[in-house]
């Protein structure tokens, strides 16, 4: 007896079962095709296992963490210098006659100074650490080196402030001649040239020493061939001359200050006049005092460093 469809009618599928079997078998042909090696319907799966997406999502480029570029980093600020060691104040210190004083920051150009710091002193030796320098650059300008015995006596000019050898020398470097080229090349605002009355009598104010010792720290006095050696010698000064504003400060900063210093007593006048230079590291600085002679010249230079002491900063 021949099976009923739900229909009713024998022998026939029904339409909807024949659109299920159709589906199936065209399922079935289409698994097959992508599992056939070189078939247009070919799988990527098994060829990409393992391989994770693009982090920049589906069809990006595939990135290698290792391969990155590191990070920029975040500009970090600038460190603020150094303050220099000195203070801009008002000293009122029992001394009989003139003085002043003049710091100059050798990063920045500032200056600051007593309120007089325009007004001159005669230099005395102090003025020797230009007559040293304007020699050495202008014999490196004409292709010269000075012989042994020359810078021995330049040696003894600036450590023992030998005056004979610094007359000699004075001379040999065109006297005035050399003063005035301290004027143009180092700028200087207040000072006079002393004519023919001798190195002694250059006239400097502290705000000038100080930028007669910039112009010695930059290279410009001596030139780039001789800069080091001059500024060497000059914190090798000792003897008489070994006074003033590095005795101010504790020892190990002390050695590393180079110095010039100038003391004089001027019968014409009945003064003493006593000048202090010092080159640091970030500063430079002058110090200028006139007072009656009968003082001495001590009195002049344990001045010069109380000065110096009165306007160091204190932690």
């Amino acid at each position: 007896m021949a099976a009923r469809g739900r229909d009713g009618r024998k022998g026939e599928a029904s339409p909807l079962r024949l659109i299920a079997i159709a589906s199936v078998l065209i399922g079935l042909v289409l698994v097959s095709l992508r599992l056939l090696p070189g078939s247009p319907f070919e799988s990527t799966a098994v060829a990409d296992w393992g391989r994770a997406e693009s982090p920049a999502g589906r069809g990006g480029a595939l990135t290698d963490r290792s391969n990155r570029p590191p990070p920029s980093p975040s500009p970090s600020p600038s460190p603020e210098p150094e303050p220099l060691p000195f203070e801009a104040k008002k000293i009122d210190l029992d001394i009989d006659g003139w003085y002043g004083w003049s710091v100059l920051d050798r990063r920045s150009g500032e200056i600051i100074g007593s309120k007089n710091m325009a007004e001159t002193n005669t230099t005395a030796s102090l003025i020797k650490a230009w007559i040293v320098a304007d020699y050495l650059r202008r014999a490196a300008d004409a292709g010269q080196t000075p012989s042994n015995a020359k810078l021995d006596d330049l040696t003894r000019i600036i450590r023992d402030s030998d005056n004979e050898r610094t007359e000699q020398l004075y001379t040999q470097i065109g006297r005035s001649a050399s003063i005035k080229r301290l004027l143009s090349t180092c700028d200087l605002t207040d000072s006079k040239v002393s004519s023919d009355l001798g190195w002694s009598r250059t006239e400097l104010s502290p705000r000038d020493t100080a930028r007669l010792g910039n112009c010695i720290a930059d290279g410009t006095a001596a030139g780039p061939k001789w800069t080091k050696w001059l500024l060497n010698e000059m914190r090798l000064v000792r003897g008489a001359g070994d006074f003033g504003i590095r005795k101010a400060f504790p020892a190990a900063q002390a050695k590393k200050i180079a110095i010039k210093n100038g003391w004089v007593d001027r019968t014409r006048e009945q003064e003493i006049h006593v000048n202090c230079l010092a080159i640091g590291d970030t500063w430079t600085m002058g110090v200028m005092l006139r007072y009656p002679i009968n003082k001495g010249y001590q009195y002049g230079m344990d001045n010069c460093q109380a000065i110096t002491e009165a306007l160091l900063s204190r932690p």
